[in-house]
């Protein structure tokens, strides 16, 4: 890898202002909401008659479609089009200069702050007009912006990214680790991944070539992070592998293999995060037909606490609908109709009914009587803005369901609670009723929970402004409603955990 063809490519797309924000000012939002859907028509429209660098650098790179020799050298005086063609991002076909990656601009913002980042991959179908090659290097996808905004940000020594692609996640997590091993099975990979580390600046990073944990036999690290290639893929020659997506194991095996691998290159206390697939099987009754269960025992079998969410689940049909789609394939299609079928015969020949999606995290116990955490969940609220900044939530939720396994009823009664800033209620009446039918508690950030209540908690609940203690907001409710106050305590001990686990409710100073 040349640094300095790099550094000039730096200057060059710096220079040519190559950022999100000027990227939606020269063609609109109209036009960034169809490239989003797969349509470039409306920024290719938007660019006509302009002439400047930033033009230029975004027909080539991000709309993948051939610039003129001499634009391309204007647009690129530093680096030069003989430079760039040596990086392998374009090259020269009848005097038009086309490009043989995707770069473009990426903007986010962490517990860190804002940031701006280029990134480098292979184009998609988009760009080239035909499906994807089957070493294909994804670029920053809905999963990859999934996975990063659920990352603990907490400053820690050692990362490991396992299937890093184009290194996306191991440069997020460069920010709050001293030190980042990224690995994948794919060269190809690994090279857009340096690629990228070294176009960015971000010098913390080790890359190593091999399959899951063979790269880092014998070593250990704070966290793990991966975004594996977890498709379930029929295991035959007549279906594509595309590398940054399937794991070539049956079924759902690749995903229970980096769960179970996990906790044997975790420090004690360390933590794993994961996205992953999970399958349904149509087994006899009591056997472990729930897939969320399925992966839960993943983690129960590697000794691992474990807070596991699926945020979807689909049945045979869609779940090849949506794959066969993503490798390019246009659905009606001679070739589409093919690869279902052939997708459907996996599914029906090993009694798969559905297939989850979800996010694991997982964590070594620091010792054998730490307390443990098992949180096995469905959530079907939509996130807004996605997951970005769940990654503090989460770490805030760990602390709060270790605070309160570490401490006896009585200890949670003689705590001062509050109620969390993003947390409101709604009633809903019947006409003519004095009392509400339904009580709701919703979060506004988290996961944006709504909870239905009684009305004894939703009482307690918004006692809680860190004045008095839970036992004696209790108390004070019994009276209230003429309650037995040693049935009120139990219960509310039991639903306060979980809120506390949820975020709805805070320790306060005397907690």
């Amino acid at each position: 890898m040349d640094l300095a063809l790099i550094e000039r490519l730096r200057t060059d797309l710096a220079a040519a202002r190559f950022t999100v924000d000027a990227l939606g000012a020269l063609w609109g939002g109209e036009a960034d909401a169809a490239l989003e859907r797969g349509n470039r028509l409306p920024a290719v429209r938007a660019l006509e008659g302009r002439d400047t660098a930033l033009a230029t650098l975004a027909t080539l790179f991000v709309l993948g479609m051939p610039v003129g020799r001499e634009a391309a050298e204007s647009a690129l005086p530093n680096l030069t089009l003989s430079g760039a063609r040596e990086l392998g991002l374009c090259d020269v076909r009848d005097d038009a200069v086309v490009a043989l990656v995707d770069l473009r601009p990426y903007d986010f913002l962490d517990a860190q702050g804002a940031g701006s980042w280029w990134i480098a991959s292979d184009l998609g179908e988009l760009a080239t007009g035909r499906a994807l090659r089957t070493d294909h290097v994804l670029g920053v996808g809905g999963a990859s912006l999934t996975l990063s905004g659920l990352l603990i940000p907490d400053r820690v020594e050692s990362v490991l990214d396992l299937g890093t692609g184009c290194g996306i996640q191991a440069m997020h997590a460069s920010r709050w680790a001293r030190r980042v091993v990224a690995t994948d099975i794919s060269q190809r990979a690994i090279d857009f991944a340096g690629l990228n580390a070294a176009l960015n600046g971000i010098a913390n990073i080790e890359f190593r070539l091999g399959s899951l944990f063979e790269p880092v036999a014998g070593e250990r690290f704070d966290r793990i992070v991966s975004n594996p290639p977890f498709v379930i893929t029929p295991r035959s020659t007549a279906v594509p592998e595309y590398e940054y997506r399937d794991g070539r194991m049956v079924g759902d095996e690749l995903v229970e293999a980096v769960v179970t691998g996990a906790h044997g290159h975790l420090v004690a206390g360390g933590i794993a995060q994961l996205l992953g697939n999970w399958e349904y099987r149509a087994e006899p009754p009591g056997t472990g037909t729930d897939g969320l269960q399925r992966a839960a025992r993943w983690a129960d079998a590697a000794g691992l606490d474990a807070w596991i969410i699926e945020r979807e689940r689909q049945d045979p049909a869609q779940y090849a609908e949506t794959w066969i789609r993503d490798g390019g394939t246009r659905i009606g299609s001679d070739e589409f109709e093919r690869l279902c079928g052939a997708w459907l015969d996996d599914f029906a020949a090993r009694g798969v009914t559905g297939v989850g999606f979800g996010y694991l995290l997982l964590r070594r116990p620091e010792t054998a009587s730490s307390p443990r955490l098992r949180r096995i969940e469905r959530l079907d609220a939509p996130l807004g803005r996605g997951t970005a900044g769940l990654g503090s939530h989460l770490a805030s939720a760990l602390a709060a369901a270790d605070w309160q396994a570490a401490r006896d009823d009585d200890e949670v009664l003689a705590a001062r609670l509050t109620v969390a800033g993003d947390v409101t209620e709604e009633r809903s009446h019947w006409p003519g009723e004095p009392d509400p039918s339904v009580l709701l508690l919703r979060q506004g950030g988290g996961f944006r929970r709504e909870l239905r209540v009684g009305t004894e908690l939703a009482a307690i609940v918004g006692a809680c402004d860190g004045e008095l203690s839970l036992g004696a907001i209790v108390v004070a409710v019994a009276e209230l409603l003429d309650l037995d106050l040693a049935e009120l305590r139990r219960a509310t001990v039991a639903e306060v955990r979980e809120l506390l686990v949820d975020g709805v409710l805070l320790v306060g100073s005397g907690g």
